[in-house]
């Protein structure tokens, strides 16, 4: 499953005058204005298949036939591209549904992705004290998971709140530890975000060195509101460069694709972008209207952000043109939205605004009063830490380079001399060489062999004997599906309330004799073992080697570990606090096992079959085994076995269910 990572837009308040131009103003008016009408024609054709999309999208999470990981997937796009930027509001009580289908099924990837997606929801809100608040908690769900890229993507997505709220510093910190792992479908984005930090900085070399590669990337991967985004930060880029036809170019090319996806924020960034690119070459007319059409969009997606930014260009504009009535209005207003999200970026440019409007207007205490409150906003931003950690990064970056050519030369000067001694030496050592080997090879290949033999019981402990023997051979162990499954689960009765009146000692020591002897069990029935979950086991009959008998040894397994627990519940006597009762319940059908992770990696499985499994053994009851209608039917004719029809169930998510208890047949 991917999710989008957050692409800093140009957003910056950059001071304005009148520049030589590079194109008629005309053929650039003329440009934009075939741009729009383009754009506008296919936007009718873009919406009706957007729908569509949707409503497939939105099927296919309601398909409790597929795997967890394509629903999650189609959710996650639906959310994204139906309604997180347009209806931040129901986009975030959406991605709670993701929260709590990864809580209910263990699955990790849904709550990232949820948690995601609620903090970008905040982000579209100007609230960036909540965005951070969901983004922390998707980096905690990523480090639980130790998935690169979704670590990737949740620094890359903190750095962004830093970012915007002007710590520069501790964006620096994220963006650099989500390049750390190296995830081709987010370093784009992230060096997107750092050339962003170099544009703040006025090192606008650098900043097109990192938006260019970004771009290259983003297209590679065909990310097209991450290459819009990058398009808008070249054309402010370019703006500052004084090459105002390409900025022109840059601004158009992004609009037109923000217009296609209906990615609201961005069209209003982009209409913000081009009115500061008219304000810089002093058309305020023009530069008014986009402003204006930029900060209504702001309005209507409830953007304080960019309501605060529109507000503040707009005033400088009105002071420019010496409508200062209209400047205090605009910039206050711009003030006042900057202090109720708390953004020193916006603060820094109203208080700017107010400052000049005060002082133009010639009431003295006010101008003092901004001016004073810039200065403090100025050292708060502390522009001279964030420049020396981007020559700290630049410098790394140049060591490593001039390390690694060292090293290459130092490799190559060792290996000529050693060549040198080796030839001089080589006849006085030969004999020498031969016995020594000899001594060695006798001496050490006893231990090797130890070694070798506990190697392999380690990797045999983790993973089944023909997964292990894959891995060793291909490097890797590529996932299968198998169609005939047989899913036990068990866990214990009350475990949470008979575990409070022991001992953590004890409660260890009990659930540790209770699994030691279900492993012994299902070995002796050829069961595969997947995991334990607390006081839940879990296990499997019919792979990684499919077999014709897995079904009903599944079952045997399973009567058999309830015959441990009853034998031991008498063996502790009545009234004892930690005499466990145990649920088991098994449910047969497809599966997909692989090898997940990459540090403490395990075989795993996926598929409805073991949510069904689940389901089947908590609507068991304690020292009964539990078996669905499909197990049955491959079970109903054998001799071994007989059957109590409990009729039809009422699962959560699944409706009613056909249920029946095994045991063995009296002999």
């Amino acid at each position: 499953m991917q999710l989008k990572a957050i692409v800093i837009p140009d957003r910056r308040l950059n001071p304005f005058r009148r520049l030589p131009q590079k194109q008629n103003a005309m053929q650039k008016q003329t440009n934009l204005t075939l741009s729009l009408v383009l754009t506008l024609c296919l936007s009718s054709v873009f919406s009706l298949r957007s729908q569509v999309n949707l409503e497939a999208l939105y099927t296919v999470w309601q398909d409790q036939t597929q795997s967890d990981s394509i629903r999650v997937k189609a959710y996650s796009d639906y959310i994204w591209d139906g309604y997180l930027y347009s209806q931040p509001d129901s986009a975030f009580i959406l991605a709670e549904e993701l929260v709590s289908f990864g809580l209910d099924h263990h699955y990790a990837r849904a709550q990232f992705a949820g948690y995601t997606l609620q903090g970008v929801s905040w982000v579209n809100r100007s609230d960036y004290q909540k965005t951070l608040d969901y983004y922390l908690r998707a980096l905690n769900v990523a480090k639980r998971m130790g998935n690169s890229t979704a670590l990737a993507i949740a620094h890359n997505n903190v750095g962004s709140i830093y970012h915007n709220e002007g710590d520069y510093t501790q964006a620096l910190d994220h963006y650099i530890k989500s390049l750390e792992y190296n995830d081709p479908r987010q370093i784009g984005p992230t060096l997107n975000n750092i050339g962003t930090i170099y544009m703040n900085q006025n090192n606008y070399s650098k900043a097109l060195e990192y938006c260019i590669r970004s771009l290259d990337l983003n297209r590679q991967k065909g990310d097209q509101g991450a290459v819009a985004a990058t398009l808008t930060k070249m054309g402010a880029i370019y703006r500052e460069l004084e090459d105002y036809s390409n900025s022109l170019d840059n601004y158009s090319q992004s609009l037109e694709i923000f217009q296609q996806l209906d990615h609201k924020t961005g069209i209003a960034d982009t209409y913000n972008s081009l009115g500061l690119l008219y304000q810089r070459q002093g058309e305020y007319p023009k530069a008014l209207d986009f402003h204006e059409k930029g900060l209504t969009y702001y309005e209507q997606l409830g953007d304080k952000n960019g309501m605060a930014l529109s507000a503040n260009n707009i005033g400088e504009i009105y002071l420019k043109q010496k409508d200062y009535n209209k400047a205090l209005a605009y910039c206050q207003r711009g003030y006042d939205l900057s202090v109720s999200f708390h953004s020193l970026v916006r603060k820094r440019a109203s208080c700017s605004c107010l400052y000049d409007t005060h002082k133009a207007l010639g009431n003295g205490d006010k101008a003092l009063l901004y001016l004073e409150q810039l200065n403090a906003v100025e050292d708060s931003l502390n522009s001279q830490e964030t420049a020396k950690k981007l020559q700290q990064m630049e410098f790394q970056a140049e060591a490593r380079t001039i390390q690694e050519a060292h090293e290459a030369e130092v490799r190559q000067k060792e290996k000529t001399k050693n060549i040198s001694l080796i030839i001089g030496g080589f006849f006085l050592l030969l004999a020498g060489a031969f016995y020594i080997r000899w001594r060695y090879v006798r001496q050490s290949k006893a231990s090797i062999q130890i070694e070798k033999e506990r190697s392999e019981n380690l990797l045999l402990n983790i993973l089944p004997e023909e997964i292990a023997r894959e891995l060793k051979e291909k490097g890797k162990a590529d996932a299968r599906d198998f169609e005939m499954v047989s899913i036990l689960f068990t866990d214990f009765k009350d475990f949470t309330e008979q575990g409070s009146r022991l001992s953590a000692a004890e409660l260890v020591n009990e659930i540790n004799s209770c699994f030691e002897a279900f492993d012994a069990i299902i070995e002796k029935y050829g069961i595969e073992k997947i995991k334990t979950i607390g006081d839940a086991y879990m296990a499997a009959g019919g792979l990684p080697v499919p077999s014709d008998d897995s079904v009903k040894n599944t079952v045997l397994a399973a009567l058999e570990m309830q015959e441990f627990i009853s034998k031991r519940k008498s063996e502790i006597g009545p009234g004892r606090k930690h005499a466990f009762e145990m649920r088991a319940g098994i449910h047969t059908g497809p599966v997909v096992a692989g090898i997940v992770g990459v540090k403490k990696f395990q075989y795993d499985i996926w598929g409805d079959t073991v949510n069904t499994a689940s389901r089947v053994e908590s609507s068991g009851q304690p020292g009964l085994v539990n078996i669905s209608q499909t197990t049955y039917e491959l079970l109903s004719d054998d001799p071994d076995l007989t059957f109590e029809s409990r009729g039809k169930i009422e699962v959560k998510g699944k409706g009613e269910m056909e249920m029946y208890f095994v045991s063995k047949a009296s002999v």
